[in-house]
């Protein structure tokens, strides 16, 4: 499948920032699955100051706010081709140790909630693919799918013992739930081609998990699938904070405003 993706990030400052620095992760990996035929960035307002491949394996960009800007717009767009791996993305790759990916974040903690959905996990599945997909259904069940319940600090217990939360939340609690299983796993942000439609308001996020024999597999919890050829991966990391397609801090006086869009669709 060939897809076109667009990213807008607009913000708002109703007086000049005095300073803000920028952190962009969002150039798609070329991996199992996607091949990036053509990407780019634009910036108006601000100025790229670096450029580097993280410790995840991400590419990055630093970028910072022109002086006395009242208006930040970051445009990221470009076309990939995609295939069905049934969610399978293979052996794991760069120089980050696969035991990091079973360290426990802040956003990850595992609490007296997710301790207990883990007990809950039937045990007669025939291999750990079949038990990992039995545990999204699990939290896909005992965690409502609600917009505006949570925020981005919302911890994966929070949102757990709450039983609502979004794709960031599902994420987080399914990460949780699989490293006390023992297995290495990670938060990957990206794009997910709709059904019903081409505009969305926020980019997507789904979980990895290395199983023996097969390497990294992809686990959507909010929708129940592993990913398909629908989806782009943009960053990985061991939490949101690490696969943030934008993130950063910003020194003023004034309030703020963000407004995002995102496009994908089929060429």
């Amino acid at each position: 499948m060939r897809l076109k993706i667009a990213h807008l990030t607009r913000y708002h400052f109703s007086v000049p920032v005095s300073y803000a620095l920028q952190q962009l992760r969002l150039t798609p990996k070329t991996r199992r699955g996607q091949t990036v035929l053509d990407w780019r960035i634009e910036i108006d307002g601000g100025t790229e100051q670096a450029a580097f491949v993280d410790e995840f394996n991400n590419q990055t960009l630093l970028i910072s706010l022109t002086e006395g800007a009242t208006e930040l717009v970051v445009r990221a767009e470009g076309e990939l081709e995609t295939h069905d791996q049934a969610g399978i993305v293979g052996q794991h790759g760069g120089w980050t140790p696969l035991w990091i990916y079973q360290r426990t974040t802040p956003l990850t903690a595992p609490g007296p909630t997710i301790r207990k959905l883990v007990r809950s996990l039937a045990t007669d599945f025939e291999n750990d693919v079949a038990r990992l997909h039995g545990l999204m259904h699990l939290i896909a069940g005992a965690v409502t799918y609600e917009q505006g319940a949570t925020v981005v600090t919302t911890t994966a217990e929070e949102a757990a013992a709450a039983e609502h939360g979004v794709c960031q939340d599902h994420t987080h609690i399914f990460i949780a739930c699989a490293r006390l299983l023992g297995f290495p796993a990670r938060y990957v942000s990206g794009y997910l081609m709709m059904n019903d439609r081409v505009q969305q308001d926020a980019s997507h996020a789904w979980a990895e998990v290395y199983a023996d024999n097969l390497g990294w597999v992809g686990f959507d919890v909010s929708n129940a699938i592993s990913p398909d050829e629908r989806y782009v991966a943009l960053a990985t990391g061991l939490d949101y904070l690490d696969a943030a397609p934008v993130s950063g801090l910003m020194f003023g006086q004034g309030p703020e405003g963000l407004d995002v869009s995102v496009q994908v669709q089929q060429q």
